[in-house]
């Protein structure tokens, strides 16, 4: 059976970029930035895209395109007899627990958009917005009803396949996605008092880049948000022709990604200074914190509604890129249709996603990390170790078994001098030694 392909370098990029863009930079970048100053934080980010985000991108997408094949296949193809293609099994592993407590997080946003589309949440309820959270996410059912319309719709985008159902839904997501995020952000640049929420996610603050932990945070949020080490660019890139020049490709990704970020934060921030809330306020922000403030505004529930269903896309997005690894894997180990893997795979995460529900309920004594519940937990071990090591595979693979010459010819690098020792270079050196550094102080060693 031919491999499927892109219909376009444009459906490629859209795509790649939906897979980026997801909750980490709606959700995840806000609270993140919060935490660590703002604008420091924001000019760390940046400089950590461009620097390592964008050249392992460049590296994950041209291993896929050169092997054309799956995440373990790929390594299996270009390294026959060597145990490299141990490494795509990170890829794999980590979909599954990612999308499974993703699909959960991302079923509350489902919820809250339906809440306020009915109009139950224009005005704070009578038990308040956290009490409403707590008493929905602890219900031994109901999440799950939103959690399974969430994995229906990945699972309709993937089986319709790479053409006509991730890279048409692509196309009509990000456009949708940009047009929805910029009004929202105008909208609250406009509000009185925002201009200090402007003013702290661009004005660095220099005394914040004295401590050590917003460079880890800066490098990790930059390497998640990018949807590095998983296989998903891998994946994509396998779907791309030969014609397709990467290099441009990669930049573009990088810095669309940097862009629905930002936006992000300017509709974030200058709201939370307007109403005076702590931009700190961690994870509960977009589901706590972000409700009493849209009730505070003028046309506040409609800003519900629209922010919401902006949440909803992101989450879409890259919800199809998770599920296509395990996908596109298991289609060509067993030869099974795609409309089979896609249903029987996303099966198998919404199996694991109850779990992952159950816990903010009657497991919510279930601590499989520490004192992590069995969200945090699956998410430590994703996104600390296995993104991560996968990550790491990726660099070490393209700048140390493949020959100068090959790593340059698979990333269309050849015909630049000066762009592929510096792409090279990172590779081969910078990204595996910060990825290890981020490895270690997620672990806690240093």
């Amino acid at each position: 059976m031919a491999r499927e392909k892109w219909g376009s370098k444009l459906g490629f990029m859209l795509a790649a970029m939906g897979s980026a863009v997801g909750l980490g930079n709606i959700w995840r970048f806000s609270f993140v930035a919060g935490n660590n100053g703002g604008g420091a934080f924001l000019l760390l980010y940046l400089l950590c895209v461009i620097i390592i985000g964008v050249p392992l991108l460049l590296t994950e997408v041209s291993i896929g395109r050169k092997a054309e094949s799956d995440v373990v296949g790929s390594f299996k193809k270009l390294s026959p007899g060597t145990p490299w293609f141990l490494t795509g099994f990170f890829g794999v592993l980590s979909a599954f627990l990612i999308l499974s407590f993703y699909a959960v997080v991302a079923g509350w946003s489902i919820y809250y958009f339906w809440e306020y589309v009915s109009g139950q949440f224009f005005v704070e309820p009578a038990e308040g917005y956290a009490g409403a959270f707590g008493g929905f996410t602890a219900h031994a059912w109901h999440p799950l009803l939103w959690t399974a319309l969430f994995m229906i719709l990945t699972i309709v985008i993937v089986y319709s396949g790479v053409k006509k159902g991730i890279e048409a839904a692509n196309k009509i997501f990000m456009p949708l996605l940009a047009i929805i995020l910029i009004i929202l952000a105008f909208y609250s640049i406009s509000l009185e008092g925002a201009v200090e929420g402007v003013r702290f996610l661009f004005q660095p603050n220099w005394e914040a880049l004295k401590e050590p932990s917003i460079y880890i945070a800066a490098l990790g949020q930059a390497f998640f948000s990018l949807s590095l080490g998983m296989g998903a660019m891998l994946t994509y890139g396998s779907y791309l022709t030969k014609e397709n020049k990467l290099p441009s490709a990669a930049l573009g990704i990088g810095l669309m990604d940097t862009f629905f970020a930002v936006i992000s934060g300017l509709v974030i921030f200058p709201a939370v200074f307007a109403f005076g809330i702590d931009p700190s306020s961690g994870p509960p922000l977009v589901f706590i914190t972000l409700p009493s403030i849209f009730e505070q505004m003028p046309m506040g529930g409609i800003i519900g509604i629209v922010f919401f269903f902006a949440l909803i896309l992101a989450a879409l997005s890259s919800s199809v890129s998770i599920l296509e690894v395990p996908t596109a894997y298991f289609m060509r180990v067993f030869h099974w249709s795609r409309r089979f893997t896609s249903i029987l795979m996303g099966t198998i995460m919404f199996a694991l996603g109850i779990t992952v529900s159950l816990g903010f309920g009657m497991w919510a004594d279930v601590t499989p990390i520490g004192e992590r519940n069995i969200l945090d937990s699956m998410d430590y071990v994703a996104s600390n170790i296995l993104l991560p090591l996968g990550g790491l595979a990726m660099a070490l693979f393209a700048g140390w078994y493949f020959k100068k010459s090959e790593a340059l010819e698979a990333t269309d690098l050849t015909h630049s001098a000066i762009i592929g020792n510096i792409w090279y270079t990172i590779v081969k050196f910078l990204a595996p030694i910060i990825i290890v550094l981020i490895f270690l102080n997620k672990l806690g060693v240093i």
